[in-house]
């Protein structure tokens, strides 16, 4: 099958960077909101591996995309496979899904992990003043760093090993999505 040239337009990177901008702003203005909201620790460092996860999820698509094979979801689609149709997609637009996925959602998620790594820590030294904050910004940029690589890495693994199957759970996802869009648009 090999890959498909792209089509990189200057309109789509355009698109990417107020794209890029926009999510920024969201995953950061959350994860600043609810730093300052919530009082727990514990909740918030759930809230920062949740962040974690999400930029690994999103990497394993990005390798994925680049990986699987689209042959096989030829012959899901001739059978009406949910979830086919939407990964033959995916599969054709390999190159601006794994921009989206690894560099976009990855990288936003990277860097909003990082400011809210340090929030934490800013939440954990104001209530522990003998806590020395060297130390504890160090652990806690090492801490952020070795589960997002590290989970990254046995993500890769997945995606490259199981890469159709990782794409034809994001099309059944997005079939799922799309058709509950449809009814939504239907009932109105």
């Amino acid at each position: 099958m090999g890959n498909h040239k792209t089509n990189v337009s200057s309109r789509y990177v355009f698109f990417i960077f107020i794209g890029s901008f926009s999510l920024a702003v969201l995953f950061s203005l959350l994860s600043e909101t609810m730093t300052r909201i919530v009082k727990s620790v514990i909740i918030s460092l759930s809230g920062l591996l949740f962040i974690i996860l999400i930029g690994i999820f999103a990497d394993i698509i990005g390798t994925a995309v680049t990986a699987a094979q689209e042959a096989p979801f030829h012959a899901k689609a001739a059978k009406r496979i949910r979830g086919a149709k939407e990964g033959v997609f995916l599969l054709r637009n390999a190159d601006k899904v794994a921009n989206i996925c690894n560099d976009v959602i990855g990288d936003i998620a990277g860097t909003v992990s990082g400011a809210l790594g340090i929030s934490i820590m800013v939440k954990i030294i104001n209530s522990n003043p003998k806590l020395d904050a060297l130390w504890a910004n160090i652990v806690m940029t090492a801490l952020i760093a070795s589960l997002t690589v590290s989970g990254k890495a046995m993500g890769k693994a997945l995606a490259v090993t199981r890469a159709n199957d990782v794409i034809f759970f994001v099309g059944r996802f997005l079939a799922y999505w799309d058709i509950t869009d449809k009814k939504s648009v239907k009932k109105k």
